[in-house]
Formats: structure tokens, sequence, C-alpha cells
């Protein structure tokens, strides 16, 4: 049996800390008083881009459009994958469901702590299908329509494989949020949470993974130039320290 050395149990000590606090907030969450609850919704603005096209039923698993038409919602991950995957909303539900408080930093300044998410891991997610290995990304992409900007006419945000895989960095496709659906300003049916990156990142109304062996700007990135595709939180503003800067 190897035997590990007082540094590198330290260090694995240390890298479990981001997920334990995570997961210790979620288990706290519902413990608050309701009074609390509510002062965290009005703490938390709604910013969105896309414009009013559709809602989105929970109960039935449906997108309503503004015209009335429904049509079940569904999840596609395909890119560079073996066999393409399409994912109904029960059955991203009849995934393993977790809970996970994070501080949400948004890239206007302001930051929200302790919001309360539920949801898939990507791992469990990712499970559904064979990822190829050339494969390094993932290019997520909106539901929702928004203005043209270079050439896109629908959200687009792209994180790294690896780190959507990285327990230590808490990401999830949320699904609910203060213990319920995500309402639909919050991004319903599913959006993309990543703790440790500006909010842009974040991306809402998600209908499609795809794989790609290389990032992409996303819509912000495009309609905001001085903002890159690599989004970090800036050391300053977080209260738990970027597992990734550790590795520098």
């Amino acid at each position: 049996m190897k035997t590990r050395t007082p540094d590198a149990m330290r260090r694995t000590v240390l890298k479990a800390i981001p997920a334990l606090l995570l997961t210790a907030g979620a288990a706290m969450w519902g413990l608050l008083p309701e009074k609390a609850r509510a002062a965290f919704s009005d703490k938390f603005p709604t910013r969105t881009v896309e414009r009013d096209t559709f809602r989105f039923d929970p109960a039935r698993g449906e997108i309503i459009w503004k015209d009335g038409r429904r049509e079940p919602y569904a999840l596609t991950l395909d890119g560079l994958v073996e066999a393409p995957a399409r994912l109904s909303y029960q059955d991203l539900r009849a995934l393993p469901q977790v809970r996970r408080t994070a501080d949400f930093h948004c890239v206007e300044g302001w930051s929200v702590d302790n919001a309360p998410w539920g949801g898939v891991e990507f791992r469990a997610l990712f499970s559904r299908v064979r990822i190829k290995p050339s494969a390094r990304y993932v290019v997520f992409h909106s539901l929702g329509q928004t203005e043209r900007v270079g050439g896109l006419t629908h959200y687009v945000e792209s994180l790294p494989l690896a780190d959507l895989l990285n327990p230590a960095l808490g990401s999830l496709l949320a699904l609910d949020l203060e213990g319920g659906s995500l309402p639909d300003g919050r991004g319903a049916p599913a959006r993309v949470i990543s703790p440790f990156d500006l909010a842009y990142k974040s991306i809402k109304f998600v209908t499609r993974a795809e794989f790609t062996a290389a990032p992409v700007e996303g819509w912000w990135t495009r309609a905001n130039p001085i903002y890159p595709v690599n989004a970090p939180v800036q050391a300053s503003r977080l209260r738990t320290p970027d597992p990734r800067q550790a590795r520098h």
C-alpha cells in the first residue's frame, strides 16, 4: 500500500473544502425562515438578454410559446460524442438530484451570497453519452431568442469539460432554486451554474450541450468584446478561493 505524505494529505483536504462548503450550505438553506428566503429573492436581480417568447410548465415538462403552442422540452447532448442523446425534462428529473448553495457573481459588480440551487451534476448528466477523447469543451445553447449579435440569435456560452466534471468547482445544471422549480426569469427549464465564473457564463434556458475540441466566443463576449471567453471571478470577490488557482 502506498503511504501518502502529510503534504499530499493536506492538498487533498484543501481541494475538498470548496465542495464541502457548497454541500453544507445547501443543507442549511432549508432551516432558514420564510422572511430570510424572501430577502434573498429581493436582493437577486433578474437580468436577461432573451426576448419574452415563452414560459415553462414544470408540471408537464413543456415549453409554452406566446401563441399558446406547447411542445415537450428536451436537452440535446451532441457534438464530439459517439451517439447524440436527447433527454426530456422527466429524464433530467430522474437523474440523481443534488442541492448546492453557491455565491453568484454578476459581471456588473454585484454578488448574491448563498444562492440555493438544485439540479444535476454534469458527471451524471454526461454519463448519458460516450464522449470522444478529442472533446475539451462544452458549448451550451439557449432556447431563448436574442437580438442578432456576431451571427448569433440565441445565447451561447462554452466552458471547459474538465471544469464541469471537477467536483471541487461545484458546477451544476440547475433545475431548482429556493427549493422549487426554476422560475422563468431565472432560466427555466434549466441553467448552468458555474460558481467560480462570472455569471454571464451561467447560461439560462439551456436546450443543447455540444461537445467541442475548442471554446467559442459566447453571445456576451461577442456583444461586449472587453469580456473574455474565460471569466473567472476576481479573487477579491470570492469568499471561498477558486480551486483552479491552486494549480498555478
